[in-house]
């Protein structure tokens, strides 16, 4: 009970004006009783309903116990009734954690997440917890696999890392996210995924593709939006080091050079109105984790998306990889990845980075993949941030609710900063 009393569930104000129509109700119809009392005398079954055979204050005490509880009672199961069309059925928390938990996601911070691939949908699993102001830019680069080939055959935007991150976002029933995930492993479908499918099939069905990102999301209970950094048909173009420059985001790691340059073709697309719009809006814009040229550079070299991100007004925090990716970048630093985003879009796009805190918690090498650190914890012209956000299983990849937490954690210290600065 005492779940319901706590602040941002908008309840006490109703529980008060309840409990104070009960008293007058009890107050009125006591008037009554007393000018039946001064005129006639209650028969004797009423004598004893009522426990007159008990001193004054006794009856008042039980009578009070008893109308507290029915109330409380009556309450709880109205709630329970109405609520549980609403509610979804794999939740069995506690209908007030339920409300307290929908409030505070409605009043959460507006966040952007740009990237791609599993390191965004890993994040917007997190986040989804924390606030349903949510919008994921996801990069359309994608040429490998089913999404490949789809988008070879089909002619539509490759449809994968949206699958990914609707079913990160869906608060559907369990066995729907994992239908989304099925792949077919026999056949003429082998490797293809039922989402990747579904959402092609929606494309025709309702026209196009950002309709079909729509319905799918309403279908799912998606919460926040997810589109495109653009709706252009692009495909990356990475020049090495010391090998031939390759075509096409699913080949880029396998040349095994270090890349010097990362562009797409066209070198201009348009950037989706929405995406812009999401990003001008937001409190907090979010980039990676995920692979640096392959899922959140894809969206910054998307003209609009780095010139929204700059005109934002809103805390821009760079998620750094706990580890580096073979094939992509090997031996890189912390400072390595900042480099490369500066060298590609210009220095000055974000001024905060999160990191996993290697002091607290040491993250192993796995033989390829080796920590990201930073020398001297420090890097020139941005605010560095320290968390435990490794996963427990993989401490190779972030954890999504340790980084979620993290994250809120920083637009926290952000807000209170700007708060605590003086008016000019």
């Amino acid at each position: 009970m005492l779940a319901w009393l706590r602040p941002g569930l908008h309840i006490k104000r109703w529980l008060f004006l309840m409990t104070l129509g009960v008293a007058f109700l009890g107050l009125g119809i006591g008037y009554f009783l007393r000018e039946i009392y001064e005129s006639y005398s209650f028969p004797n079954e009423v004598y004893y309903l009522t426990l007159q055979f008990l001193p004054r204050p006794v009856r008042g005490g039980i009578f009070l116990l008893a109308a507290v509880g029915m109330v409380g009672v009556g309450i709880a199961g109205f709630s329970k009734t109405l609520v549980s069309a609403y509610r979804p059925a794999n939740d069995s928390r506690p209908m007030a954690h339920v409300i307290f938990g929908q409030r505070h996601r409605n009043r959460g911070p507006r966040i952007v997440a740009i990237g791609g691939g599993t390191g965004l949908s890993m994040l917007l699993r997190g986040l989804k917890a924390e606030t349903d102001n949510l919008t994921a830019v996801v990069t359309v680069a994608d040429d490998g696999g089913s999404s490949g080939r789809l988008r070879r055959d089909m002619g539509v935007l490759p449809p994968g890392d949206f699958r990914n991150c609707i079913a990160a976002l869906a608060d559907a029933e369990p066995l729907v996210t994992r239908l989304m995930q099925y792949r077919f492993e026999e056949g003429e479908l082998k490797g293809h995924s039922f989402g990747n499918l579904f959402i092609v099939a929606m494309s025709g069905v309702v026209g196009n593709f950002e309709a079909a990102l729509q319905e799918t999301s309403r279908v799912l209970a998606v919460r926040g939006q997810i589109v495109p950094s653009t709706l252009e048909d692009v495909t990356l173009e990475a020049t090495f080091q010391d090998a031939p420059s390759v075509r096409g985001e699913s080949k880029i790691p396998e040349s095994g050079s270090p890349i010097s340059r990362l562009s797409i073709i066209p070198a201009d697309p348009d950037a989706h109105p929405a995406a812009v719009q999401a990003i001008l809006d937001a409190d907090m814009i979010v980039l990676g984790p995920g692979s640096l040229y392959t899922s959140i550079l894809p969206n910054l070299l998307v003209p609009g998306i780095s010139a929204a991100i700059r005109a934002s007004s809103a805390l821009k925090v760079y998620v750094c990889n706990v580890a580096t990716q073979p094939g992509e970048t090997d031996d890189y630093s912390a400072e390595d990845h900042v480099e490369a985003i500066n060298r590609h879009v210009g220095a000055g796009l974000f001024r905060h980075m999160l990191i996993h805190d290697a002091v607290q918690r040491p993250v192993p090498s796995d033989g390829r993949a080796k920590p990201v650190g930073v020398a001297g914890r420090s890097i020139s012209g941005l605010k560095l941030s320290y968390a435990d956000v490794v996963s427990d299983q993989n401490p190779l990849r972030h954890d999504s609710i340790k980084l979620a937490t993290a994250l809120i954690q920083v637009w926290k210290d952000g807000k209170s900063s700007e708060r605590s600065v003086p008016a000019a």
